[in-house]
C-alpha cells in the first residue's frame, strides 16, 4: 500500500509542475503577444542576449540553442527563420564547419529584448512564486 501511495504522490507532483508549466506558457504567450513574440521567441532572443556562447564567441550555433530552449530542431529553424525575418536575429555559416549555423541578435532583437525582459520576468515572478 506504501508504495502505491508513493507513486500516486509522484504522478500528482508530476502533473503538478506540468499543469504550473501550461499555465505559465500560456500567461506568457498573452503577455509577450503584444509584443510580436511568442514564449518561444522570447526565450530564444533571452537566450542570444544572454551573452557569450559555449565557444566564447557571440553567435549561438543552432544546435546550442536547441538544448537551451528544448524545441526540436525543426522547430528551431522554423522559429529562427521568423525571427530572422522579423529582422531580430540574423544567421550565418559557421566558419569552424561549414555544416553548422550560427545565430546572433541584431540591434533591433537585442532593442525588442530589453523592452520585453521585464515582461516576462515579471510574469515568471507572479507564475512562479510559492
Amino acid at each position: 500500500m506504501a508504495a502505491n501511495e508513493l507513486q500516486q504522490t509522484l504522478v500528482e507532483e508530476w502533473r503538478g509542475i506540468l499543469a504550473l508549466h501550461a499555465r505559465t506558457q500560456c500567461e506568457l504567450d498573452r503577455a509577450l503577444n503584444g509584443h510580436g513574440l511568442c514564449a518561444s521567441d522570447f526565450e530564444v532572443l533571452d537566450v542570444l542576449a544572454e551573452g557569450t556562447a559555449p565557444d566564447g564567441g557571440c553567435a549561438y550555433r543552432v544546435q546550442e540553442i536547441s538544448e537551451r530552449v528544448h524545441l526540436s530542431q525543426s522547430a528551431l529553424s522554423r522559429l529562427i527563420g521568423r525571427l530572422e525575418k522579423d529582422g531580430l536575429v540574423q544567421r550565418a555559416m559557421c566558419p569552424e564547419d561549414r555544416r553548422g549555423v550560427r545565430v546572433v541578435l541584431t540591434a533591433k532583437g537585442r532593442a525588442l529584448h530589453g523592452e520585453v525582459r521585464p515582461v516576462q520576468r515579471a510574469v515568471l515572478a507572479r507564475m512562479l512564486a510559492r
